[in-house]
């Protein structure tokens, strides 16, 4: 469960870096409230998951989804310039971030 609770975590912290590019600097409300709400689920649920996850584990991942995350919402929806170079770089991202969880013990119950 912990693990699921990480990857949603991860997920809020793609919609609160996008709610922040939306947000104009805060100067837009609704983008604003979105931001920081996504921010506040995304912290507790990390701060949750690390119950049973290792630091050294959890971080890297949350991080990892947020960045792969947000760079796929930058080209998608953002029209951000995709190069080979940087596609070659999420896919280091991601690749980490499968390693990470693969090379965590299984916590006892």
């Amino acid at each position: 469960m912990a693990w699921l609770i990480l990857f949603v975590a991860g997920l809020f912290e793609v919609l609160w870096a996008y709610s922040l590019k939306q947000s104009q600097g805060f100067t837009r409300v609704l983008p604003a409230v979105i931001t920081l709400g996504a921010m506040l689920a995304s912290f507790g649920l990390l701060g949750y998951a690390m119950k049973t996850i290792p630091l050294g584990t959890a971080y890297p991942i949350w991080t990892g989804i947020g960045a792969v995350g947000t760079f796929i919402i930058g080209f998608t929806l953002l029209n951000e310039t995709i190069t080979p170079l940087r596609v070659v770089a999420a896919l280091l991202i991601a690749s980490g971030i499968v390693l990470m969880k693969l090379s965590t013990p299984v916590a006892a119950p």
